[in-house]
C-alpha cells in the first residue's frame, strides 16, 4: 500500500532485502531502489539535511517524492531480479540503469528433444519446456553449467536431433565429455536418468553435489594444485547460491514432466489424507500493483496437466486498494455461483495461492453460496506450508514428492496466467493515450509519434518544430495542433510516462 511521504518513520520499515517505490502527486512511478536492508536504505532519502545538501539529481528526486511503498524479498538476488522487472515495467524518470529489453539469464530444457540438453535463455515462454531462473549472476551460471553438463555426461551440441554425422564433428566425444546418445552408446532411458539426476539438483537437492565438489577441493588442496583447488571451490559455492533451496528465488513456471501425472495424484491424496484422488483441481491467484487493474486467474488441472479449456481470468469489480483477501473471496464467489447456477460439477480439490488469510476468504465465499463441501486447501509460498480449513498448523509436505511438486507446478501456472493477464492490460491502458483524443491522429501517425519521442511526458517538451522535423508525415500545421492540444491538457494519470 502507498504511503505518504510526510507519514514516514523508520520504524515502520523492516529491516529486511527488499524494493523501494516512490511516486510523484500525479501516482508516476518515478524511482524504484533495492536494498539489503531496506529501513536503513529509505532512512537515508528522508534526512532533512539531504534536500539541501544532496547533488543537485537526488534532491530534485526527494522533493518529488509524494508517496511511497516497499516489497520484501527472501535474499539481495530476489531484490535484484524484482527492481529490474519494475524498471522495465514503469521506465521511471530517475532510475537510468537496467532499463534497456536485457532479461537475467533464465535455464531452459527443452523436453520435446529425444536428448534434451540444458541452456540458457533470455524470455521465458508458454512452450512446455522446463524453465529455471532468472539468475542474476551470469557469469555464475555459465561456468556452474558448462561443469555440470561435462559432469552429467549430457550433450552441448546445438543440433535438435544429433545423428552419427554430427558425432564425427563432435569435439565433445572427443574429450569423452558427452555420453554419445546419438550414436547409441547410451539408450534414450539412460539419457534421461542423467537428466533427472540434473532437474533433481537444479529443483534444490544440492547436498550431494556439493559434498562431491567439497571432496575434490580438498584432494587438489592436498596436492598443492591449488588452481584446481580454487575452481572446485568457486564451483561450489555457485552451486549452492544458484541451485539450493533456500537462495531460489524462483522455481520453473511450467509443469516438469516429471512432476504430474497419475502417479502424483495418488500421492497428492496420500499427502493430503483425502478419500478419492483429485483428479480435477482449480486453482486461484490474484496480481495487482497497489490495488489498481486488480485480477484473479484460475487455472484447472486433468490427472496432473494443464487443462486449458478449464482456464478462466476475472477483472477485480468491487474491491477498491489492495485488499487480497477480499480479492480472492470475489474471484471464488463469482466463479462457483456460476458453476451452481449451471449445476456444474465441482472440482475435486481447490488450491489458493496464499495463506490462511487467502483460504479463510475462499471458505467464506463458498459457505455463503451454501456450497456443497469439498477439499479445499491454501498453498503459502515462503516455506511451501498447505494450509487446510480448521487446522491450525500446516501440513509439510516433503520438497522431493511428486505431491509437493504438483502443487507447486499448478500455484505457479495459475500465476503466470494471472501476471499476463494483468500485464495486458496494463498495456491495453496505456495504448488508449491521448494523442487517440487529438483529432486527425491515427494509429500510423500515434505509432511514428511515440516511435520518436519514446513517450506523451517527452513529446510535451518539444517544439511544434521539432515535432515536425522528427515525425515523417507531419507538417507544420499538425505539429502546432498537437502541441497546443497538449499544452491545454496537462498530464493528469499516471500513464502520461508512456
Amino acid at each position: 500500500m502507498a504511503l505518504k511521504k510526510i507519514s514516514f518513520y523508520p520504524g515502520d520499515i523492516p529491516a529486511k532485502p527488499g524494493v523501494y517505490i516512490y511516486r510523484d502527486s500525479f501516482g508516476t512511478v518515478i524511482y524504484v531502489g533495492k536494498a539489503a536492508n531496506l529501513r536503513k536504505r529509505m532512512s537515508q532519502y528522508f534526512q532533512p539535511s539531504r534536500e539541501t545538501r544532496a547533488d543537485p539529481k537526488l534532491r530534485s528526486l526527494i522533493n518529488s517524492i509524494d508517496t511511497w511503498e516497499c516489497l520484501t524479498v527472501r535474499s539481495e538476488d530476489e531484490a535484484l531480479i524484482l527492481e529490474s522487472r519494475l524498471i522495465k515495467e514503469y521506465a521511471p524518470k530517475y532510475n537510468v540503469l537496467l532499463r534497456d529489453d536485457k532479461r537475467h539469464l533464465l535455464l531452459k530444457i527443452d523436453l520435446s528433444e529425444r536428448f534434451p540438453r540444458p541452456k540458457t535463455a533470455r524470455l521465458r515462454k508458454d512452450d512446455s519446456c522446463l524453465y529455471f531462473g532468472p539468475f542474476p549472476h551470469g557469469g555464475a551460471l555459465r561456468q556452474t553449467l558448462d561443469f555440470l553438463i561435462r559432469h552429467y555426461a549430457l550433450r552441448s551440441c546445438i543440433f535438435h536431433d544429433p545423428g552419427r554425422e554430427e558425432y564425427t564433428h563432435c569435439l565433445a566425444a572427443k574429450i569423452r565429455d558427452c555420453c554419445c546418445p546419438c550414436i547409441g552408446k547410451v539408450t534414450e532411458a539412460e539419457y534421461r536418468e542423467r537428466l533427472d539426476s540434473l532437474i533433481d539438483l537444479l529443483n534444490g537437492n544440492v547436498d550431494g553435489m556439493l559434498e562431491l565438489l567439497r571432496k575434490k577441493m580438498q584432494e587438489y588442496a592436498e596436492k598443492r594444485n591449488f588452481e584446481k583447488a580454487a575452481l572446485f571451490r568457486d564451483i561450489s559455492k555457485n552451486v549452492e547460491s544458484l541451485y539450493g533451496s533456500k537462495n531460489r528465488t524462483f522455481s520453473n513456471a511450467f509443469i516438469p514432466q516429471t512432476a504430474g501425472g497419475p502417479e502424483a495424484v495418488e500421492d497428492l491424496r496420500s499427502a493430503l489424507k483425502l478419500k478419492t484422488p483429485p483428479r480435477v483441481m482449480i486453482c486461484f491467484d490474484i496480481s495487482n500493483i497497489s490495488g489498481t487493474l486488480a485480477v484473479a486467474s484460475m487455472v484447472c488441472f486433468r490427472d496432473g496437466r494443464p487443462y486449458k479449456q478449464g482456464y478462466r481470468r476475472f477483472r477485480i469489480r468491487t474491491v477498491t486498494g489492495a485488499n487480497d483477501f477480499a480479492m480472492m473471496r470475489e474471484a471464488v464467489s463469482r466463479h462457483f455461483f456460476r458453476l451452481l447456477e449451471k449445476k456444474q460439477p465441482l472440482p475435486d480439490l481447490l488450491i489458493v495461492d496464499g495463506g490462511k488469510g487467502q483460504l479463510s476468504s475462499a471458505v467464506d465465499a463458498l459457505l455463503k453460496l451454501n456450497c456443497p463441501p469439498f477439499p479445499v486447501i491454501g498453498l503459502a509460498k515462503r516455506n511451501e506450508e498447505v494450509f487446510i480449513p480448521g487446522r491450525g498448523d500446516p501440513i509439510l509436505i516433503d520438497r522431493n514428492r511428486p505431491a509437493l511438486k504438483l502443487l507447486q507446478a499448478i500455484r505457479d501456472e495459475s500465476h503466470r496466467f494471472a501476471v499476463t493477464y494483468h500485464r495486458a492490460l496494463r498495456l491495453r491502458t496505456i495504448q488508449n493515450s491521448i494523442l487517440d483524443e487529438i483529432p486527425n491522429i491515427g494509429a500510423s501517425r500515434k505509432r511514428a509519434i511515440l516511435e520518436a519521442f519514446g513517450s506523451v511526458h517527452r513529446l510535451r517538451k518539444a517544439s511544434p518544430e521539432t515535432i515536425c522535423a522528427k515525425v515523417e508525415g507531419i507538417g507544420r500545421e499538425m505539429a502546432q495542433a498537437i502541441h497546443d492540444y497538449l499544452e491545454s491538457h496537462p498530464a493528469t494519470g499516471s500513464f502520461d510516462i508512456l
